[in-house]
């Protein structure tokens, strides 16, 4: 069977309604991972996605802010909860569908300074990465999971839009992309929009709102990312590829989220 994921930071459930059915009719996601829902779960408009045909959720919300979410067609399993937000935010979500399991995280921006002392901000971005890796060094590289979601880090010198000037700039410094690269090493995690597209081609699906037109403006990073494990290689190989892609059109929509949504094929 294909398993299709997608996640995307959508910059608020309730505002996006509107494109949330139009993408999912569009891409047909099996299990739709959403970021920055900015909502409580009662206030979660689930209707849209069992309209959709997505019934199943599983939302870790809150007021005003951060908030992550996962709509499934199939049946949703209990997964492990990772408690790896020192601040207490909704920030993380997990669950196992379909025997897979998929682990969905919006990672803190971390401020404009990257400076672990002189930024709490930044050093709660930072203590979220050692959080996780700690936590997949426990795991076995063997069993079936993703790790998808916004990463807020732009790992490589094609993932940005310039890579010189991006190295002194939150979401693309030394600092960020060693722990991203410690995280991915725990298990030999694949990053499938890589392994579908490899360096030098650029990639992104982040645009910053001050562009009046993000396409010309061309500043683009890549902070949203879809990982498997080794145990999952096959599945993500089965065809010969992998089957990975970022949906830029949906960023050129009216009044869209400045995230564009990443879906990747597993066939189980």
């Amino acid at each position: 069977m294909r398993l299709r994921i997608a996640t995307w930071n959508v910059n608020s459930v309730r505002q996006r309604m509107e494109h949330l059915a139009r993408f999912i009719r569009k891409a047909a996601p099996d299990v739709l991972c959403l970021q920055e829902i900015k909502c409580r779960p009662g206030e979660f408009p689930s209707s849209v996605f069992v309209d959709a045909g997505l019934p199943h959720l599983k939302i870790a919300g809150q007021k005003g802010w951060h908030g992550v979410a996962i709509a499934s067609r199939l049946p949703i399993d209990t997964a492990p909860e990772l408690h790896v937000c020192r601040e207490g935010h909704a920030r993380a979500v997990g669950a196992r569908v379909a025997g897979v399991e998929i682990q969905n995280f919006y990672v803190p921006a971390g401020g404009d300074v990257a400076d672990r002392e002189a930024n709490p901000k930044f050093d709660h971005k930072m203590d979220f990465f050692e959080r996780l890796t700690a936590e997949m060094r426990r795991r076995d590289p063997r069993a079936p999971l993703a790790i998808v979601g916004d990463l807020n880090v732009a790992p490589g010198e094609h993932d940005v839009w310039n890579h010189r000037y991006m190295s002194r700039v939150v979401s693309h410094t030394p600092a960020e992309v060693e722990a991203m690269a410690a995280l991915k090493g725990t298990l030999g995690f694949l990053d499938l929009a890589r392994e579908m597209i490899p360096e030098p081609t650029k990639l992104a699906s982040w645009w910053s709102y001050r562009a009046a037109d993000f396409r010309a403006a061309n500043r683009g990073l890549r902070l949203d990312h879809i990982w498997v494990s080794p145990g999952l290689r096959d599945a993500a190989f089965r065809l010969g590829s992998a089957a990975c892609r970022i949906h830029p059109e949906v960023r050129a929509w009216d009044k869209p989220s400045d995230h564009a949504p990443v879906t990747a094929d597993l066939s189980l």
